[in-house]
């Protein structure tokens, strides 16, 4: 049963945008200093797992869709029908960032009856929108029963009718509505309510970005994706049309040929997020491998025993291997999960940071770019006869980039970032130990 307690706004109301809050990311936020965000990419806070799709109703009207499965929902009995229930609070706000201020506020109650899920719950929320805005919604999913609360933070914009929020997609076979645009190989879709209902749809294909980022104090050109398609096909449409997307890369479907803009799909292959075939695991040891060892891992004839002599000749012991590998590919998961863009989360520049220093200490965004800070060794100093210790932060600076195939693209701003011991971090690494900023000798 869902309770609408929504309420809007007269007139837009000037805020202090202490979070004109940043892509797709989700955490569960427990912290003191109210500026400090660093709660969303920590994965051991997360409650549920979300995936938030946005589709353009009407000329003023953008639905959220917030998808959760079933196995992520807390359910109990103790509710006066005394039937298993989940119960759950979610608030929207949203900002306009081409205008300033809060344009929308939405809060709904969700009963959840347990036999009325069933492999995920979807709660839909309207929100009042306008062309060539561009917004930043904040959405907190509280859980009444277990009292936790999570914190999502999605970026869009309206940009007229060949807009990707103008589309739905759904599976081909269940009918049912998806909410990730990752899609996987053999994953057969309908294109639904595409804008004019044309009889065309003309389908783009850019090659998939397989270059890692170079090193933070490197300044090196982005890898980016080509500016024109390598393949456009044309689409008779029917909403019942099938279409599957075998190879890796972009896919961009528009209703004209000439408009570069639409429908973003992304093929990352057949392991995203989770990277777990020996032939996906190999690629993101390029960060701290010497490239002598990824040529013989990537030619090697047996891949899976050429990775496993790679993390032993790291630690001399399994068990510290399986340790090492256990952190490195979670680190790579929800770098997959967090930054995900027009490439694979791991091979951003966000993704090289966390996969190498783990998750940051200290988090602040704006509308134009994020901070990470990592806690160094604290610093003693001496007055009188009392001593204190004062805390100390690297720093990187990403940049939001815009671009048509992606809201979730920061660029590290490598000029400003001219010490980032990433050759300690690289060696730690190589010695077979999980690097951590606050505890090398060499910076004490």
């Amino acid at each position: 049963m869902t309770r609408p307690l929504k309420y809007k706004p007269a007139a837009l109301i000037t805020v202090v945008m202490m979070a004109v809050l940043l892509a797709s990311c989700t955490v569960t936020q427990n912290v003191t200093d109210t500026k400090d965000m660093s709660y969303i990419y920590n994965p051991a806070r997360n409650v549920f797992t979300p995936f938030i799709s946005l589709y353009n109703e009407g000329d003023e009207t953008t639905l959220m869709s917030i998808s959760i499965r079933r196995g992520e929902l807390y359910f109990s009995e103790a509710n006066p029908e005394g039937v298993p229930m989940a119960s759950l609070l979610v608030s929207v706000r949203l900002f306009d960032n081409t205008m300033g201020g809060l344009a929308d506020t939405a809060t709904y109650k969700y009963d959840i009856r347990k036999e009325d899920v069933g492999g995920e719950y979807v709660m839909r929320i309207p929100l009042d929108t306008r062309e060539g805005s561009a917004y930043s919604a904040e959405i907190k999913i509280i859980d009444l029963i277990r009292q936790r609360t999570q914190q999502t933070f999605i970026d869009f914009e309206r940009r007229g009718i060949y807009s990707g929020l103008n589309y739905r997609i759904r599976d081909h076979f269940n009918k049912n509505e998806m909410y990730s645009r990752v899609l996987r190989r053999e994953q057969y879709i309908n294109v639904v309510n595409p804008p004019m209902q044309p009889d065309t749809l003309w389908l783009f294909y850019y090659k998939a970005v397989k270059g890692i980022p170079p090193a933070p104090t490197t300044i090196l050109p982005e890898v980016t994706v080509a500016s024109e398609p390598e393949v456009i096909v044309p689409l008779v449409y029917s909403d019942t049309l099938p279409m599957m997307f075998p190879g890796e890369g972009i896919y961009m479907i528009s209703v004209d040929s000439l408009i570069r803009d639409g429908l973003v799909i992304y093929n990352f292959g057949p392991d995203h997020p989770t990277m777990t075939s020996p032939e996906t695991m190999i690629p993101p040891l390029e960060y701290f491998a010497t490239p002598e060892e990824m040529e013989e891992m990537l030619t090697a004839e047996k891949p899976k025993l050429a990775l496993d002599k790679f993390w032993l000749d790291r630690t001399g012991s399994i068990e510290r291997s399986k340790e090492l590998i256990r952190i490195y590919y979670n680190r790579t998961l929800f770098a997959n999960y967090y930054f995900s863009s027009y490439k694979a989360g791991w091979l951003t520049d966000r993704g090289m940071i966390y996969i190498m220093y783990g998750p940051p200490d200290k988090v602040y965004k704006n509308s134009e770019g994020e901070s990470w800070g990592f806690r160094k060794p604290p610093v003693k100093s001496r007055w009188g006869s009392r001593y204190t210790y004062e805390d100390h932060y690297l720093w990187f600076n990403f940049r939001k980039a815009k671009n048509i195939f992606s809201e979730n693209d920061f660029v590290l701003n490598r000029a400003g970032t001219p010490v980032s011991y990433w050759d300690i971090a690289v060696a730690r690494w190589r010695e077979g130990k999980v690097f951590r900023l606050d505890n090398p000798q060499e910076l004490q």
